[in-house]
């Protein structure tokens, strides 16, 4: 019997070589090809397309409505999802081991099932496991027609083909299975979790959403860089991609859409891990805001933008004497542009940090990747070295360039109204970005440029 033939595949974007190389030929990524079994001729060639052409139609003759949606019963889901699931969509969710993945869909397949047929097919767990989840959350507690426990459908299954086989006979509205990296195919002979499995997995699973109509929910692994682990072709697969970001340790979780065919990306879902499970947090800007009384040196409250939703972050700076190689470190923003900030602050401030520690760190644990954050960081940071805290009541944002200007932020209406709702006074914020009418409580400063903002600050 032959030794079977070895293929190496890249874990980026799926390409495949007749030997390693040390950079992928099809993406040119370094160290992603992995060893892979290869697969038959006829595994690779056993769908068939069919022959002749197909008719065409113009943009204009086609009737485009809006999709319908259902709600899952999960409004902070329900937000970056776009206002609900999709029929036919197939949504691939990923985030760190003991994160919340599964508990949120099962309290989300949970509220489904008291008006649609829901299917949870589970290949890291036992039913009896996820039976004691539903326990411990207390779901299907007061059900309707007098039925107590969940009514949510479970298989314990990793065949594909099995999977396959029973949503056709379930014909479930919503299907999670959690994980993909489980699920394997008789008809290809590489390992579960394998490039080539999870490809053509995911692949099916999308083919079956497609046809069926059922809403497929993918749950995914990540790699130690917190990326989704697998071939990067799996994102393209599916409709939408959700992330699960914060910190295990702390009580508070946030789903974010990097992907949605049928919403806004970047949204963000905020939710509270509690005992019964993962809930929704109504007004996410009271986690981001410190808790202290008076102000405090190196504090500075920032509007930033999530998708849709504007949000208040506190950002703290903290300037400490440091040795012959100073430390510039951020936690949740970028570093790299915290070192361009402390340079434009040098040259047209004249605040230097040149022998200073410099630490930034965006409090609850938000990443915020947007420039709009420059204003608030530097007049945290000239607070923290000069000792003196900010007004209270006090707001700021805007993106600083490299000459010193204070460009505008998208969407300054929508953030100082923001503020202005939760009860903040004093808003420095780029002159693009000043109301033409006056905002009830709220007094606005409009500044140009850098040094401008600095000089104010002091004054008020």
């Amino acid at each position: 019997m032959s030794k079977p033939k070895s293929l190496y595949t890249c874990t980026e974007c799926g390409g495949t070589s007749p030997k390693w190389l040390g950079k992928c030929p099809s993406c040119e990524a370094w160290n992603t090809l992995v060893e892979s079994v290869a697969e038959s001729t006829g595994t690779k060639h056993r769908y068939q397309s069919l022959a002749g052409a197909l008719p065409v139609a113009t943009l204009a003759d086609i009737e485009a409505s809006d999709v319908d949606r259902l709600p899952t019963g999960i409004d902070e889901l329900d937000r970056v999802l776009g206002g609900g699931i999709v029929a036919g969509g197939v949504v691939l969710i990923g985030g760190d081991p003991g994160i919340g993945k599964s508990t949120l869909l099962l309290q989300a397949l949970d509220a489904l099932s008291r008006n649609v047929r829901t299917l949870y097919v589970t290949g890291e767990e036992s039913g009896a496991q996820v039976a004691l989840r539903s326990r411990r959350l207390g779901l299907g507690e007061g059900g309707s027609g007098g039925t107590t426990g969940s009514q949510v459908r479970v298989i314990a299954e990793i065949q594909l083909e099995k999977i396959a086989a029973t949503i056709a006979a379930e014909q479930p509205v919503v299907c999670v299975v959690d994980s993909i990296q489980t699920v394997y195919s008789d008809q290809l002979t590489s390992a579960p979790g394998s490039v080539a499995q999870v490809r053509e997995c995911a692949a099916q699973l999308t083919r079956i959403a497609k046809s069926s109509g059922t809403t497929i929910v993918l749950v995914g692994h990540v790699t130690k860089e917190g990326a989704l682990a697998g071939p990067r072709v799996l994102e393209h697969i599916v409709d939408t991609v959700l992330y699960f970001e914060g910190d295990t340790h702390s009580s508070f979780r946030l789903v974010r859409a990097i992907k949605n065919r049928f919403g806004a990306v970047n949204e963000i879902g905020v939710f509270a891990m509690t005992e019964r499970g993962l809930k929704g947090v109504a007004n996410p800007s009271a986690i981001f805001l410190s808790t202290h009384g008076d102000p405090v040196a190196g504090s500075c409250v920032l509007v930033t933008l999530e998708g849709t939703r504007p949000l208040l972050v506190e950002i703290q700076a903290l300037v400490d004497s440091g040795g012959p190689s100073p430390r510039r470190l951020s936690v949740g923003l970028d570093r790299d542009r915290l070192a361009m900030m402390l340079a434009v602050l040098h040259r047209h401030a004249g605040i230097a940090c040149n022998d200073q520690d410099v630490f930034v760190n965006a409090v609850g644990g938000v990443r915020i990747a947007e420039p709009a954050a420059d204003l608030a960081v530097m007049l945290a940071i000239q607070s923290s070295l000069r000792g003196r805290p900010l007004p209270r009541g006090f707001i700021a944002f805007g993106e600083v360039g490299l000459a010193g200007e204070v460009r505008p932020a998208p969407r300054g209406q929508e953030r100082l109204k923001e503020a202005a709702k939760l009860g903040f006074s004093v808003a420095v914020v780029p002159k693009a970005n000043a109301p033409k009418k006056a905002i009830e409580g709220l007094t606005i400063h409009a500044v140009e440029r850098i040094e401008e903002a600095i000089a104010l600050v002091r004054t008020l």
